[in-house]
């Protein structure tokens, strides 16, 4: 099914997504705490592990959109192309600032995203079909979308986060994330991607999440002395976020993905953009100061 975009449905949806000149400044002007999220272990280690992951699966996802570049003929679709890439680009650069924030503080993040683990990444994806890549992504879009949305909609979340400088890069992120939650899968549609393998993806990602998040966080907790020595806080901790507003209700967000016909625009977030453009970006906005 080829989706052709026209400068009505653009209007109707997201629009154009913009990539902002913008930096973060941790740690400043007060020191960063080592369990900067609002002094809980188990949140911290959570957030550290989704920062360390976002630069390399960023550049993923751009490459597996580029690996298509020459076969998107929709003017419409080819600027919605290079925003997205400007976005996920700048979302790198600046949690990359974070991640060494993080590695100086003691957070075992550091393997994530080394020349080593890019060198790997670049293996397996030329062994993946294209199509199947770009399917990845366009999952993973969705599941970006989902937190995304959760993040600026929910007072819980806002306050889970505890540093303020922390917070301001997670509500960018998410803002972003919304901009351009439809670009890679229309790039998908739009080269011929089929239901079924849009669907199996997800499916399978599904499938993964929480075990992968168990794995990724009971590596990153053993690794932490302080927090060995607390077993009663983690288990506490960890029931805390795996039953809080985070992953409370998540899976029925994420299933919608397979249903046939589904689009990521069918999740109408344009109200909750418009509210954080101006959160964000109006005159008095929280990050005019960190524009460049």
């Amino acid at each position: 099914m080829r989706c052709i975009m026209t400068e009505q449905h653009v209007r109707a949806t997201n629009g154009y997504p913009k990539a902002r000149r913008i930096t973060f400044r941790f740690g400043e002007p007060e020191p960063m705490t080592k369990y900067y999220a609002g002094g809980d272990m188990v949140f911290s280690h959570f957030i550290a592990g989704l920062s360390a992951g976002f630069p390399p699966g960023e550049e993923s996802f751009i490459r597996s959109v580029r690996r298509f570049a020459d076969h998107i003929t929709d003017p419409v679709l080819k600027k919605r192309v290079a925003g997205f890439i400007g976005q996920e680009a700048t979302h790198g650069r600046q949690h990359r600032l974070l991640n060494d924030k993080l590695i100086d503080m003691g957070y075992p993040i550091a393997w994530l995203d080394t020349p080593e683990a890019e060198r790997r990444a670049l293996r397996l994806e030329q062994r993946l079909p294209a199509h199947l890549h770009l399917a990845a992504t366009a999952a993973a879009e969705h599941y970006t979308a989902v937190l995304a949305r959760r993040t600026l909609e929910s007072p819980e979340i806002q306050a889970l986060a505890g540093d303020e400088e922390v917070r301001n890069l997670l509500n960018w992120h998410a803002f972003e994330e919304l901009e351009h939650k439809s670009v890679a899968f229309d790039v998908y549609r739009s080269v011929g991607g089929t239901e079924t393998m849009r669907i199996a993806t997800m499916a399978a990602m599904v499938a993964l999440t929480v075990p992968f998040t168990v794995l990724a966080l009971t590596v990153s907790l053993a690794r932490d002395g302080y927090a060995r020595r607390h077993p009663f806080a983690l288990l506490r901790e960890s029931y805390e976020l795996f039953r809080g507003p985070i992953f409370r209700g998540m899976g029925r967000e994420l299933v919608v993905y397979l249903r046939p016909g589904f689009h990521p625009d069918d999740v109408d977030t344009r109200d909750l953009l418009r509210r954080w453009q101006t959160e964000l970006f109006g005159t008095e906005g929280m990050l005019v100061g960190h524009l460049r």
